[in-house]
């Protein structure tokens, strides 16, 4: 097909590499034909439009990858390229046979090397290459398993060769991530590319999906029909995060980190609100070495004290299990084909890498001579070496790696030079080439494995690099399996569950989960009323002419001591006068500090990250509309700090954007979970949070007596910060009074936003917390707020209001009346947290491990 009237791939050259798109000629081949006729037709504009929508509905659906150190931030949205990888099936099915024999042989050295060790014994594989590699675990010598095979999921990378062959390139025993990305590229091809899923015949994901889950169930020590499966991830910073909160949404288990596990009586339990639960699988994303922190590495938070006494019991399955990570070790590469012989009588049927193994003594001359044409890496990757490409290395790098090499040669091992094969990538003004590797994924089924019909697929970040990897900015692309005949496309997020089906509840909430809720409830809370207070105070600010300069005003003065109250950003505005001099010299200075300066606890900024932090931590709960209502409140607020010189009226409408839209999310979180299912523990800390910081606002503003007039005012913005104006208009239609203020903000038990109310439901909500059931009298926060709320209601709101004119303006017994709610609310805090989060504390083991791991 001539590419003449086709600008887009005028550039297009791939230097002597194999293309996955085009022959050598040029010509386009087979499984592309398609593809490009239908991107011929898009032209330029439109197949940017397309990346335009796919980029959106990826951000949108807060598809992210965490890059540590990233200037991009933390949660960088992950990128996916319209142009997908395309293989026919006759082609597929030939990778799939040559992945399921190295699975299978993979299984088979896993279970010698923590078994009877005969590869070794018989001399096949030399000792070095396994108690030499840091992934090797003595711990799990001879342990027995729930599962018919050892190694439950595999994965590996390939590439094409210069051959026209796809080579293995890596194996990832250990915890192999992609399946999520890959099930979310898919969705996203999908809603992008409708029409080339309806013309094209393309191997659905959702049967492999459903496969995964019977592996999970199947692997339950006892035969169950919904056995407890939990997701152990590492926790929200780590890199793939997204893909654990999304398997655990998809497939309904629970997400779970270490400190929400517990090992009793020989079994592993959930620390749930109600008290424990039995784990019969665990899916883990959490390395080897750390999730264990009583055999293996004792300074791991990561993982479960005792875990590995309950997996040698048999008492729970744990996928893949601990010291897989041998696995993941290219000194095994030299002696695979020995290997397929021994075991299988077989020959590999799909090509590995060249490599030679430094540890012995012919293949180590061979490397030292061949530096400079040959790249080297250690035999494991547990602390993340570089890889040293020996064509870009200097002489004296060269030296220095031999001497490495010399000292320990069985740390090292040599490959060839890669060359990758390239395929097309959408750049934004037309197609290139681009280095890729895709990862194919194997699950066990039986005495086989199946292979995903796709996978995930990594392209370098520009067409001259050499290395494909999403830590160093690649991007990704849809793994397409063109099928010979018709395919009916099952909705790949349509799922279809055999066992009989389980309402959750409290007693399926892990603590950590239902932590972070409460946590996610309390910062909510605490967010809008920041932002509604400084939101008054600003206002009043931007009509005084002298406001950003100095300011003698009493009831300015007494807003800015108010701030720092509100806020417990001391000193600010309150201390002696020599602190608070400086602070009301420039008041502007000090309150944009407590609005934006995130590193400072209290401010609006610290309050909007540990928002943030909460919410992420269980993403896997929200709905897809609440992701886009965060999103949105990250670009105000990211806008806001991009602001050097931000002038009060900027301040005034960054608030008033995000107040809407905080209250949006806050009306979206009652649609994600149901009450028993954990959205009580956000309600419980958002009516928590409100309490304390209304108490403290009434406090702030109301216990000393002002002027008149000045006392009129301070009522007015009180009343203005708590959104309670014009319905204290309404109901009371006088001017304002310490005494209606007081009953509408406090007292009324049927307005939402008085304290009466809020303790009240607040009381309610604690009343359904599982242990408040059970028990035959009141659990200590039940009485902490039980007892705040009777004293709110026998309160005597004229005695409260009460002056000794001798002892000065403060009034006393309204200030002894705020300062005893506010011990009770946080004495119901501490107790909460005692009854429900208390985490296990962690245990030292007798005798450090004297190998490194």
């Amino acid at each position: 097909m001539p590419l003449t009237s086709t600008t887009w791939f005028n550039s297009y050259f791939t230097s002597g590499n194999y293309d996955e798109m085009f022959t050598p000629e040029m010509g386009i081949r087979p499984p592309w034909k398609a593809l490009f006729s239908a991107f011929k037709a898009f032209g330029t504009e439109g197949l940017n439009a397309r990346q335009r929508d796919m980029d959106w509905l990826l951000y949108e659906n807060g598809v992210t990858y965490n890059v540590y150190n990233d200037p991009k931030g933390m949660n960088r949205p992950w990128d996916l390229n319209l142009v997908p990888f395309v293989l026919q099936e006759k082609e597929w099915k030939t990778l799939a046979e040559g992945l399921q024999q190295r699975a299978t042989l993979l299984d088979l050295v896993l279970k010698d090397v923590y078994g009877k060790r005969h590869l070794i014994q018989d001399g096949i594989v030399p000792h070095e290459v396994i108690y030499g590699h840091r992934g090797f675990l003595r711990q799990c010598s001879g342990i027995a398993y729930n599962t018919e095979k050892m190694l439950s999921i595999y994965a590996a990378d390939v590439s094409r060769g210069t051959d026209g062959r796809l080579w293995v390139v890596n194996d990832r025993t250990e915890a192999p991530s992609g399946m999520g990305y890959a099930l979310e590229n898919r969705y996203t091809s999908q809603r992008v590319l409708p029409e080339l899923f309806a013309q094209m015949a393309i191997k659905p994901l959702s049967n492999f999906l459903e496969q995964l889950d019977q592996l999970l169930v199947s692997a339950s020590p006892e035969p169950k029909d919904n056995p407890n499966i939990v997701i152990l991830t590492p926790g929200s910073h780590n890199e793939t995060y997204f893909e654990h909160a999304y398997l655990a949404s998809y497939f309904g288990y629970r997400l779970v980190q270490g400190n929400d596990l517990v090992v009793r009586d020989g079994f592993l339990w959930m620390k749930s609100l109600k008290g424990l639960k039995k784990v019969d699988v665990v899916l883990r994303r959490v390395d080897d070495a750390y999730v264990d922190s009583l055999e293996l590495r004792e300074d791991s938070q990561l993982g479960v004290v005792g875990l590995l006494d309950v997996v040698r019991r048999k008492n729970v399955s744990v996928i893949n299990p601990v010291g897989s990570a041998v696995m993941e070790n290219p000194g095994l590469i030299p002696f695979m084909p020995a290997i397929a012989n021994y075991f299988l009588k077989q020959e590999l049927l799909l090509p590995q890498i060249a490599s030679w193994w430094c540890g012995q003594n012919k293949e180590k001359q061979y490397v030292l001579d061949n530096l400079p044409q040959l790249v080297v890496k250690r035999i494991d990757r547990t602390n993340r070496e570089s890889i040293h490409f020996g064509e870009f290395m200097t002489a004296a790098e060269l030296e220095q790696l031999k001497k490495e090499i010399n000292a320990r040669p069985y740390r090292f091992v040599a490959q060839e030079r890669i060359h990758f094969s390239t395929a097309p990538n959408l750049n934004g003004s037309g197609i290139e080439p681009r280095n890729t590797v895709a990862r194919a994924f194997a699950i066990a089924m039986g005495d086989n494995y199946n292979i995903m019909p796709g996978g995930l697929v990594r392209v370098a970040p520009d067409r001259d690099t050499i290395r494909v990897s999403n830590q160093r900015g690649g991007t990704n692309k849809d793994f397409w399996v063109l099928e010979e005949g018709p395919v009916s496309q099952v909705p790949i997020l349509q799922k279809y569950h055999k066992r009989d089906i389980v309402a959750s509840g409290l007693d399926d909430l892990p603590s950590l989960t239902a932590e972070n809720l409460y946590w996610a409830g309390r910062y909510v809370g605490r967010t809008l009323m920041t932002a509604r207070y400084l939101r008054m105070v600003f206002r009043q600010m931007a009509v005084q002419p002298d406001a950003n300069e100095h300011t003698s005003s009493v009831k300015l003065r007494a807003l800015f001591e108010s701030v720092t109250q509100v806020t417990g950003t001391y000193p600010g505005f309150v201390g002696d006068e020599e602190v608070t001099t400086k602070a009301f010299e420039n008041p502007k200075a000090e309150l944009l500090s407590v609005m934006g300066d995130k590193t400072r606890a209290g401010s609006l900024g610290h309050t909007i990250e540990m928002f943030g932090n909460s919410y992420y931590a269980i993403r896997n709960l929200w709905s897809s509309d609440m992701w886009r209502v965060f999103k949105s409140i990250q670009r105000v607020w990211r806008g806001f700090e991009a602001d050097k010189t931000p002038t009060i009226n900027d301040c005034i409408k960054t608030l008033d954007q995000l107040i809407t839209r905080l209250i949006a999310f806050m009306g979206l979180v009652e649609e994600s979970i149901m009450v028993q299912q954990g959205l009580l523990l956000y309600f419980i800390g958002l009516q928590l949070e409100q309490s304390m910081l209304t108490i403290t606002k009434c406090r702030s503003l109301l216990t000393v007596k002002q002027e008149g007039h000045v006392e009129y005012e301070l009522l007015e913005y009180l009343l203005a910060s708590h959104e309670s104006l014009n319905i204290y208009r309404y109901s009371y239609r006088s001017y304002i009074q310490m005494e209606q203020v007081m009953d509408l903000l406090l007292f009324d038990v049927q307005y939402p936003r008085s304290l009466a109310f809020m303790l009240n439901r607040l009381h309610k909500d604690v009343s359904r917390l599982p242990h408040s059931k059970s028990a035959h009298q009141l659990y200590g926060y039940q009485k902490h707020i039980f007892e705040a709320f009777s004293r709110v209601r026998l309160a005597d709101k004229l005695e409260l209001m009460k002056i000794d004119e001798e002892a000065g303006p403060l009034r006393h017994q309204m200030d002894a009346f705020f300062d005893d709610l506010s011990d009770l609310l946080h004495q119901a805090s501490r107790t909460l947290s005692a009854v429900y989060f208390n985490h296990t504390q962690k245990r030292r083991q007798l005798v450090n491990p004297s190998f490194p791991i």
